[in-house]
């Protein structure tokens, strides 16, 4: 039979229900000294929080404690409000002795006293309770009934212990908007953002983070965010206790050969050559906590069968070891690559993507969130404050030339927000005296367009004519046929087609500004449309590139 765990009970001192100094106050039901007096609720520990002007009454009442119940330790904690009865320095008392108190839900029993205090503590401490800010159950106390009396004990009373039901108490679980929308800012670290499409993915991740124990897979292009939203996924559950454990992360394009065994998986002593003493390896490091593989494609097959095991069962076997080892962690996957195509390839396991596609995320790239250039680069700004030690700043007239250059359809952001922090990094480096100028905006400018134009461009210093263009995708013939017109237009689509790496990509880089517009967008069916009015199609637009 497993140990009972010892039990603590969390409450506030009861100025009124709790006095009383003389001999007649052992005939008065009292309920913080009841508390400890149940023969079937034994107390371990009593941490009794008490505002500073009632330390005279909270130290009779630790003694009462200690002539009732020897073996419950009570200890006094200060927790001063300016108005017990103001719910905002209530609240912010509370959740401040929530957040500092050093928690250990493996090992003890939480129970929170509600008896005692006044009604707006009350609700505060539900309200901690109910949202797990305090990992405890409800203890409600009550004064004994005229049937319940016990001549032995005729101050003793009753006590219950609630267990929440989260939808009992819809009304009260709305007042946690605020507390969502923390929730959701640390895992965007803080970031404005507006795009209503981003936001949306973010609230539904918040969600599935702090419900869920099951993989998590993150794709979207390199530069995206997908190693930064796994740390902050692991931040707000630690923040929720939900997990013990560190967060360990690992770029698997740089695992290779048995160095990908041994690092994922540990190895025993002589496993192989060079394997001169035991390895604990990343799994058995992640437990009880957040394990992230960065560019899960670029697994070889062994490693993968391995993973999806450990996955499944909690349980692998080091190399050259002959017993298994256990750990129990969050698998979080992150790639940029279509899985999808991975498995009809061969070269990813079709069982292991099952097990971890349970909750999928595609993180856009910054070219699909223009709206959210102008909070990202207030952020980017205050990193480069911290880590070069002064203040940064835009002159208006360079922060309105850089932004309209970052949301312009010419602005490919390729490396997304690794471009995009890089460019902000280098003005704030290079610019006099903190501020940065048109002048150095300019210079970042001409080295982005120069770093994303095309090998090719590069090498023909003039464009080549429409014709041209059209007569590899259309034919002499095809181009004859074409007015003036419909010549020039689809020269410039057909110039985007063959630079773009995708339909899709072609789209956004054509529709750019009339896209921000319209509630939602299908730039790829756009585009594959406008092409088939001259019987074009993706390919044979991409003619001759």
């Amino acid at each position: 039979m497993a140990k009972k765990r010892p039990v603590v009970v969390l409450g506030l001192l009861g100025p009124t229900l709790d006095s009383g100094t003389g001999p007649a106050r052992w005939e008065r039901w009292r309920p913080t000294v009841a508390a400890c007096q149940h023969p079937d609720l034994l107390v371990s520990r009593f941490e009794l929080l008490h505002q500073p002007e009632y330390t005279a009454l909270a130290r009779v009442v630790r003694a009462d404690l200690a002539s009732v119940s020897p073996e419950t330790k009570v200890t006094l904690t200060p927790c001063p409000m300016s108005d017990p009865w103001d719910l905002e320095p209530v609240y912010a008392a509370l959740h401040d002795f929530a957040r500092a108190y050093p928690f250990d839900p493996e090992r003890e029993d939480y129970l929170v006293h509600i008896t005692t205090g006044t009604h707006v503590a009350q609700i505060v401490l539900f309200l901690l309770a109910e949202s797990r800010h305090l990992p405890a159950r409800l203890l409600q106390t009550s004064p004994p009934t005229r049937a319940q009396r016990d001549p032995e004990r005729p101050t003793l009373g009753s006590w219950r212990i609630i267990d929440l039901d989260l939808s009992r108490y819809d009304r009260l679980a709305s007042r946690f908007a605020a507390e969502a929308r923390e929730r959701t800012g640390v895992l965007k670290a803080g970031i404005d953002t507006r795009n209503p499409a981003f936001n949306a993915l973010i609230d539904r991740i918040e969600r599935v983070a702090v419900a869920s124990r099951a993989p998590m897979l993150l794709t979207g292009p390199t530069g995206a965010g997908k190693s930064q939203l796994a740390g902050r996924i692991y931040a707000l559950k630690k923040s929720r206790r939900q997990v013990a454990g560190d967060f360990v992360e690992v770029n698997c394009a740089t695992l290779r050969g048995d160095g990908a065994m041994s690092t994922l998986f540990g190895h025993a002593k002589g496993a192989f050559t060079g394997a001169a003493a035991e390895r604990e390896g990343l799994l058995r490091k992640a437990d009880g906590g957040v394990l992230f593989l960065d560019e899960i494609a670029e697994l070889g097959p062994d490693e993968q069968a391995m993973l999806l095991r450990a996955v499944e069962e909690k349980s692998f076997r080091p190399m050259g070891s002959d017993r298994e080892v256990r750990s129990e962690f969050q698998l979080i996957a992150g790639t940029h690559r279509d899985l999808v195509a991975r498995v009809a390839d061969g070269t990813f396991r079709e069982d292991l993507l099952a097990r971890i596609e349970l909750w999928t995320f595609a993180l856009p790239g910054l070219r699909d969130r223009p709206e959210d250039v102008e909070p990202n680069l207030d952020f980017e700004l205050a990193q480069c404050e911290r880590s070069l030690g002064v203040r940064v700043a835009f002159s208006r007239e360079a922060r309105a030339r850089f932004v309209a250059f970052a949301t312009s359809p010419e602005a490919l952001w390729t490396g997304n927000f690794r471009d995009f922090s890089a460019a902000v990094t280098r003005m704030a480096t290079l610019c006099p005296g903190g501020r940065i100028d048109a002048a150095t905006v300019d210079e970042e400018v001409k080295r982005l367009r120069a770093r994303w134009r095309p090998a090719a461009d590069r090498t023909s210093p003039e464009p080549s004519s429409d014709d041209a263009v059209l007569r590899a995708a259309l034919g002499a013939d095809g181009v004859a046929a074409l007015d003036r017109y419909d010549r020039a237009q689809l020269a410039e689509v057909v110039r985007v087609c063959r630079a773009s790496p995708t339909l899709s990509a072609a789209g956004r880089e054509l529709f750019a500004v009339s896209r921000r517009g319209k509630g939602s967008v299908n730039d790829a069916d756009r585009l594959r449309k406008y092409l088939a009015r001259f019987d074009l199609s993706w390919e044979s637009a991409r003619a001759g590139n």
